[in-house]
């Protein structure tokens, strides 16, 4: 069970909603996905622009919770205003803060997700601040009040999967609040080992709508961060330097 502020979900997936072939492919990756939280940036919505479409006019939104993001912001500022937006249009049940410091790598600004977190936290909103994989910013955030923290695995919509483990597994032991690792990721096999780390979920967009097969790779995902988390739970092997026989010897007879 996945606990964000007062919500409860049983899916560990959150997924986005933007850049998919068509809304017809969407609404199938959504479905089979069992995502239960769905976030799409309010920019690109016609909530922010009458011009733009209506990313979500295909999904049956009661069943879902709506994790409108800021991306786009680049001061604290816009970020609140985003926000305000999508809670005025009714389309806003948290708030995903992203404020990009950097236009090439898109690594989030961390001065300006301090002061939108908390700026947005002193408003009432559910906030979950993007940030990259800083372990004493992570602390930070979680200090501010933020319900969930949400490390980057790698650049947003590069694919590389997670390219600092141990920071992450670091953020993950010192969190008191859901960690859930956001952009970057590119296969099942990343999803996974984010949640073998201690991950609380995974977020991702590109990884889905980019596929070329989106619908199956959303069911992937799906698989992949339900075999991830097990995994955890579990507990896996410690790893060894030297060989160790599957089979008891004790008792064997030799020769």
């Amino acid at each position: 069970m996945l606990k964000i502020g007062n919500f409860t979900f049983e899916s560990r997936l959150l997924l986005g909603t933007g850049k998919y072939p068509n809304f017809d492919v969407q609404k199938e990756a959504v479905e089979v996905s069992g995502a239960e939280i769905l976030t799409f940036t309010v920019r690109r919505m016609n909530i922010f622009e009458p011009s733009q479409p209506n990313f979500l006019e295909k999904l049956n939104l009661e069943k879902y919770s709506l994790l409108p993001n800021t991306a786009g912001a680049k001061t604290a500022k816009e970020a609140v205003r985003h926000a305000k937006l999508a809670k005025a249009s009714g389309l806003c049940d948290m708030v995903k803060v992203e404020v990009i410091g950097c236009d090439k790598t898109l690594l989030p600004d961390p001065v300006e997700t301090l002061k939108a977190t908390e700026e947005l936290l002193k408003e009432g909103f559910t906030v979950l601040p993007y940030t990259s994989d800083d372990v004493v910013l992570a602390r930070k955030l979680e200090e501010l009040g933020a319900h969930a923290i949400m490390p980057g695995a790698s650049p947003i919509g590069s694919g590389q999967g997670i390219i600092n483990p141990l920071n992450l597994s670091f953020i993950i032991e010192q969190s008191h609040v859901p960690v859930i690792v956001d952009a970057g990721i590119g296969s099942p096999a990343d999803a996974a080992l984010a949640m073998e780390l201690g991950a609380d979920g995974v977020l991702l967009n590109t990884a889905v709508s980019a596929a070329e097969n989106p619908v199956k790779m959303a069911e992937a995902m799906k698989l992949g961060i339900e075999a991830g988390r097990l995994g955890f739970e579990a507990g896996r092997i410690p790893k060894k330097r030297f060989a160790t026989a599957s089979s008891p010897m004790e008792g064997m007879s030799i020769g």
